[in-house]
């Protein structure tokens, strides 16, 4: 557990679906066969939450720190990544809001009509957390189709691109949420000279 330091991956993924702890097999539709004729993975994992989409577009963060150093529990912890979520979105003008009951982050008018941006979950053993938050960017919403998003029935899930009407800048993204994060979690990023092999 002691083998790195407390550190954020951000990433995009290949199109696949992940089952967390609570998905049920209705969320889903129960179609394997259709799903993996379509090129989709479909992955059980051990993090909270039911089903969800990853592919390209989305950045994916995997924040593995030791809890205790930033926070007491899972619940505040999760409110942490929310807000950093929120923080990212304000400086593309865009307002996220929370909904009582289901973590991630939403975007619209009212408490009928919000659209999921985001979605989180997460699982912590022995104080080390792992998963985290996806955030909807350029990413093709249309797999959302072949779920319930999160278990969540008539949950609209959206992006900032269909919610700006433009194309956003994946690494202007990832540098937000870099920032914020560190914000957020009392944090101050180190640069260092490794390098990623060439072959």
């Amino acid at each position: 557990m002691d083998r790195c330091p407390d550190l954020l991956l951000l990433v995009e993924h290949e199109p696949v679906f992940t089952l967390g702890r609570t998905a049920q097999e209705e969320h889903w539709y129960g179609n394997v066969q259709s799903l993996t004729d379509q090129g989709f993975g479909l992955y059980t994992i051990e993090r909270g939450g039911s089903v969800t989409y990853h592919g390209p577009g989305q950045v994916v963060g995997y924040p593995i720190v030791r809890l205790r150093n930033f926070c007491q529990g899972p619940k505040v912890y999760v409110g942490m990544l929310q807000e950093v979520i929120i923080r990212v979105l304000a400086d593309w003008n865009i307002q996220g809001k929370l909904k009582d009951k289901f973590p991630g982050v939403w975007v619209g008018e009212g408490i009928h009509v919000l659209e999921k941006i985001a979605a989180i979950g997460v699982r912590i053993t022995k104080g080390v957390t792992m998963h985290g938050f996806a955030l909807n960017v350029n990413v093709d919403l249309k797999p959302f189709d072949f779920i319930i998003p999160c278990g969540i029935d008539g949950c609209h899930v959206t992006s900032m691109q269909q919610y700006l009407g433009e194309l956003v800048s994946m690494v202007k993204v990832r540098e937000q949420l870099a920032y914020h994060f560190a914000e957020v979690f009392g944090l101050e990023w180190k640069e260092t000279s490794s390098r990623l092999p060439t072959q």
